[in-house]
């Protein structure tokens, strides 16, 4: 399915200046790219003054040496396959239709692509998030850590590897930004922005199809089990359970989680219960009994307590605020 717009695949399947050089067999300029002894590529040699995203076809006919990069990078494989060597880590393969998210700390080097692998990276500053932080919110507890760790570059997650080529609403939002971008259209920044929210969100609502890497011994899959554990039940979340089927110790794990989140396992926990707590007393006329049980308290009286402790006032005086005038 992961069949990109003809246009938008022949624009970015030309042959450049550049790759026909390559093809000829020069070697690769890295002034294109960085200055300095170093190969840090530079937000500044590939984005206009006052741009915060936009797109380049990935380099073929050489293999991309190791780099790093001062921006969020996004690979997106439109034919063909690509392979990354990704830290220290083990080969990464990006097929059509996939996506692969690199941190601003993430060093990779690509293997040589021929014609027919075709992708276009995504070269977006940190700042260009803002507006998915917004909608993502923080009653997500994977969004926040996924775009946190993304935008800040820490070391927990080096990469995200999307396996989207069967996601029809992520092609089509990764399709309508390329062709913003190929294309110039006017308010582009803003309508992407938007775009990008809906394409993060439609990844957390399939996050089975992400997988996620750091520098060996950093333990991110096993921090990302645990949101999940939160996110998929946090009614009867357990982290007992998630270290018996990632085969660690609960020390371990809960020492991981509070490192890569800066909050225990239970204080994650309680948020996303309160968050969803707060969604049915808007949402919904469930007694707040039945609220409390539906997000995992058996004590109503409890639950008070921990949601004025959070909001400072109770769910009933919430509900009356919402239900008064002029709200």
């Amino acid at each position: 399915m992961a069949a990109i717009n003809a246009e938008i695949l022949g624009a970015l399947s030309r042959i450049t200046p550049e790759e026909q050089k390559l093809r000829d067999g020069e070697p690769l300029d890295r002034n294109l790219y960085a200055t300095g002894h170093g190969f840090e590529i530079e937000a500044a040699k590939l984005l206009r003054q006052g741009q915060l995203i936009t797109i380049r076809p990935h380099t073929r006919f050489v293999a991309f040496p190791r780099h790093s990069h001062n921006y969020v990078e996004i690979m997106y494989m439109c034919a063909g396959q690509t392979t990354h060597l990704i830290g220290g880590g083990t080969p990464v393969h990006l097929h059509a239709g996939e996506l692969l998210f690199l941190n601003q700390r993430a060093s990779h080097a690509i293997q040589r692509a021929e014609a027919g692998d075709v992708a276009v990276n995504f070269i977006v500053l940190p700042q260009f998030f803002d507006f998915a932080f917004q909608i993502v919110g923080t009653s997500n507890l994977l969004g926040r850590f996924f775009l946190g760790t993304l935008k800040s570059g820490g070391s927990e997650i080096t990469h995200l590897l999307c396996h989207t080529a069967e996601l029809l609403p992520v092609q089509n939002q990764v399709e309508s930004m390329v062709w913003s971008l190929l294309h110039n259209e006017p308010g582009a920044r803003r309508a992407n922005q938007m775009r990008m929210a809906v394409l993060l969100l439609d990844l957390l609502n399939h996050h089975d199809c992400i997988e996620v890497q750091g520098e060996p011994g950093q333990g991110s899959p096993l921090v990302l089990a645990a949101l999940r554990e939160i996110e998929d039940d946090c009614r009867g979340a357990s982290l007992s359970r998630v270290a018996e089927s990632c085969h660690v110790s609960l020390p371990y794990l809960s020492a991981l989680i509070r490192k890569a989140t800066g909050s225990t396992f239970k204080e994650l926990l309680q948020q996303k219960r309160l968050d969803r707590a707060q969604q049915l007393l808007c949402t919904t006329k469930l007694p707040v009994q039945a609220v409390a049980e539906a997000v995992g308290y058996e004590t109503t009286s409890y639950f008070y307590t921990i949601y004025k402790e959070a909001f400072g006032i109770t769910p009933k005086e919430y509900r009356r605020r919402l239900q008064s005038p002029g709200n």
